[in-house]
């Protein structure tokens, strides 16, 4: 089922299914600016990353003693878990709660409410985690989206570039065969705040930046200047990625990352973990603008 919220500037839909945003359209030239999920490349589009980000060491997390598996990015993506408990013109709101089926996999008493809401050409992309039980809860969180890049056929992908608002020297890091999270990839950014993009920028897989100044992120073609920016405030690192010759780009605000390959196993040593004491409540939220 697809719900549809609007402004005066875009029509934006969000799935039932992963309560995954699936559309961002501008009224004024009919742009789609969200990834539309071409299965030859890559059938996601926006995915909810919750309660991990990436891979887990062994497909598996300890707490408490006991081992819990769980998949790659959690059990929201693709999952029916989410209910609409609030529909209006400009807004959406979705739940899932604790219930069997996700302390089969994850042992906390939790609520998260994911809400939607467009202004103008902003879109608001809101999580409230609230800890439902009586001990300290452990989470990741993290957004996905997929951005068309090129934006036309007569272009490639050199023509753009990914842009911060202050000048940044981070590295990347490597990436093993396991999709855990190794040592010190290439210095990408170097007193810069631009990187270039090119065919083979992703052939390692996704840019991970663990230490950037920079709260957003632009897309930008080199004649007509931004066209897209992510603000992430909320959030500590940020991933870059498209499957290699894939026509899109991922902008991926993240609070957590995937296991290293050095890691214990246990989720309460997990980098990045978020704490939330007994009874609790937190929101995070990340804004994608679109500058047309």
């Amino acid at each position: 089922m697809i719900f549809t919220i609007e402004s005066e500037s875009l029509v934006v839909q969000v799935n039932l299914k992963g309560m995954e945003l699936c559309s961002i359209r501008s009224k004024a030239t009919g742009r789609e600016y969200l990834w539309q999920g071409d299965p030859q490349f890559w059938t996601g589009q926006a995915p909810v990353l919750f309660p991990i980000i990436g891979a887990l060491k062994d497909g598996k997390t300890s707490f408490n003693g006991k081992d819990y598996a769980l998949p790659k990015h959690g059990f929201i993506r693709n999952s029916m878990l989410g209910k609409l408990i609030k529909q209006e013109s400009d807004r959406l709101v979705f739940l899932v709660k604790s219930s069997p089926e996700t302390k089969a996999v994850y042992p906390f008493e939790f609520s998260f409410e994911l809400t939607y809401e467009i202004s103008g050409k902003a879109l608001i992309v809101s999580h409230q985690i609230t800890n439902r039980g009586d001990e300290s809860m452990y989470y990741s969180l993290g957004g996905h989206p997929a951005f068309n890049l090129p934006m036309s056929s007569n272009e490639k992908l050199e023509d753009y570039s990914v842009v911060f608002p202050k000048e940044e020297t981070d590295h990347t890091w490597f990436i093993a065969e396991e999709g855990l999270i190794g040592g010190e990839g290439d210095l990408l950014l170097d007193h810069s705040k631009e990187i270039q993009l090119n065919d083979h920028i992703f052939d390692g897989d996704a840019l991970i930046f663990k230490h950037l100044k920079s709260r957003s992120v632009s897309l930008v073609h080199a004649e007509r200047g931004p066209f897209i920016r992510v603000d992430f405030e909320d959030f500590d690192y940020l991933g870059i990625w498209a499957k290699p010759g894939a026509p899109y780009v991922c902008l991926e605000p993240w609070l957590g990352i995937a296991d290293s390959v050095n890691h214990s196993g246990k989720l309460v040593d997990k980098e990045g973990i978020r704490m939330l004491p007994a009874n609790a409540s937190e929101t995070k939220e990340f804004t994608i603008h679109i500058m047309e």
